[in-house]
């Protein structure tokens, strides 16, 4: 598995567009916590996708994948906040692995590399927010990241499904 950074040129590649398309429609579908919940609003996603990129395109986010030796099969954000006052850190978002590849180390490696990536642009700190009641920290804590924050009840999945969400930060 290896985690490359997708530049402005590169970031509206079909292939690259169909690939992450795949990777978070499987990812949504087989109940992971990347912005949407079973069955995956595949339009919706295609969207927030396409805008995503758009963002990488126009040189404002940084996109970080990885690759099998075939295929997409992840990908996380820094994400700018777009204030002078903020330039010295970023939002980690939309970090997933396809299912099919998940379990083997995958998203460690994803999540190296985007803390490489941070470190390279030079910032201080990255963040993140996580569903609460999935037991991501456990993930995450060990990368490096602290628990800083919880929003009781700031997620809803359904009309009496309620989550926390629960923010992150890594200094670097």
């Amino acid at each position: 598995m290896k985690y490359l950074v997708k530049d402005s040129d590169e970031a509206l590649d079909p292939g690259l567009r169909a690939d992450l398309l795949d990777t978070w429609v499987a990812a949504t579908n087989a109940g992971g916590a990347v912005g949407y919940t079973p069955p995956a609003p595949v339009e919706q996603i295609a969207e927030d996708l396409d805008g995503s990129l758009g963002r990488v395109a126009a040189g404002l986010d940084l996109l970080g994948v990885l690759h099998n030796g075939e295929r997409y099969v992840g990908m996380g954000l820094l994400v700018s906040r777009g204030s002078w006052l903020q330039e010295h850190w970023r939002t980690v978002l939309r970090v997933m692995v396809h299912p099919e590849h998940q379990g083997n180390g995958a998203g460690r490696v994803l999540m190296e590399g985007l803390r490489g990536s941070a470190v390279d642009l030079g910032l201080e700190q990255l963040q993140l927010t996580i569903r609460g009641g999935l037991g991501l920290e456990k993930f995450y804590v060990p990368l490096g990241y602290r628990i800083v924050g919880t929003q009781p009840r700031a997620i809803r999945l359904a009309a009496d499904d309620y989550r926390d969400e629960i923010m992150l930060v890594q200094n670097l």
